[in-house]
């Protein structure tokens, strides 16, 4: 058996993933895309040690800041620790935002080498970037690399990267994803924002005291937002807000790719009795698991 939880940033996915660890005798599998780069942990909220609960953590802190991390890569980590959790017998949880790191850990999804790449001489960065975003793949995306956008693009428009009928490679999986109202998923991520402000300023500032600009940094939501404060350039008010935004429209992102991608069990998260919903979900992976 293997569980994934999923859903928006903010929503309470690695409380939930620690829960059902204990319950179903798992360890856990990081599914999110920043979260394998070490000294990245206030801005995405990596699980804290003293909230592991004695659960083991795989697949965090992998990789320094200014090294590149494909999904290639993760596929690779990702399905080897699955198998070596399976092996103990224990169950693999993997939780996460990341969807596309999810699908290719799970399906049977190749790599390919793309043999053309369409021309896209007639459009400009932005119109790229527009573009790519309209297919909801999860993937982190740096408007000025051109290139790599235009290979990205390429593979989108082809059908080589997502629109295929995978197939799941493991057995009996669950995908739990947990949701609430707009209204308090926006508030949550923004109080989250705010309560972690001062931890995060102190967090960002020595990369940009070094210069450090890495797809990491310039991707990840929560760093390059606040360089233009550093380099006086805006307010810290507008730095902020502009975070809280993005988290926002990645929220959207997210929902829209696992209602698209994956056959997702949903569950109203109970922000007032918790376990109320960790019940509710373990009913579920357990009843699924014994029919």
């Amino acid at each position: 058996m293997i569980i994934c939880v999923v859903g928006p940033t903010g929503v309470g996915k690695t409380k939930m993933s620690i829960k059902l660890a204990k319950i179903f005798n798992g360890e856990i599998i990081n599914a999110d895309s920043m979260q394998v780069y070490k000294e990245l942990d206030i801005g995405t909220a990596k699980v804290k040690p003293n909230e592991k609960c004695g659960v083991k953590h795989h697949l965090f802190d992998i990789r320094e800041v200014n090294d590149d991390y494909s999904v290639y890569d993760y596929q690779s980590d990702a399905r080897k620790k699955i198998d070596e959790i399976l092996a103990s017998k224990k169950v693999p949880i993997l939780v996460g935002g990341t969807g596309y790191y999810i699908k290719t850990a799970l399906y049977d999804y190749v790599f390919l080498e793309e043999m053309v790449e369409n021309d896209y001489s007639n459009l400009s960065d932005e119109e790229i970037y527009e573009r790519i975003l309209k297919y909801e793949c999860g993937v982190a995306i740096d408007k000025n690399n051109r290139k790599r956008n235009e290979r990205l693009l390429t593979k989108l428009e082809m059908g080589t990267f997502q629109n295929q009928d995978f197939k799941l490679i493991y057995d009996d999986v669950y995908f739990v994803g947990l949701t609430t109202n707009r209204d308090e998923l926006y508030k949550r991520i923004d109080q989250r924002v705010m309560d972690m402000l001062v931890e995060l300023i102190d967090e960002v500032k020595p990369f940009y005291l070094n210069n450090v600009r890495s797809k990491a940094i310039m991707n990840g939501i929560g760093y390059k937002e606040f360089y233009p404060f550093f380099e006086n350039k805006s307010s810290l008010k507008d730095c902020v807000e502009k975070v809280k935004q993005n988290s926002r429209n990645y929220a959207k992102r997210q929902y829209t790719w696992f209602l698209n991608q994956m056959d997702v069990k949903w569950f109203s998260v109970d922000y007032q009795d918790f376990d109320k919903t960790v019940l509710e979900v373990s009913q579920y992976i357990t009843n699924e698991n014994d029919n």
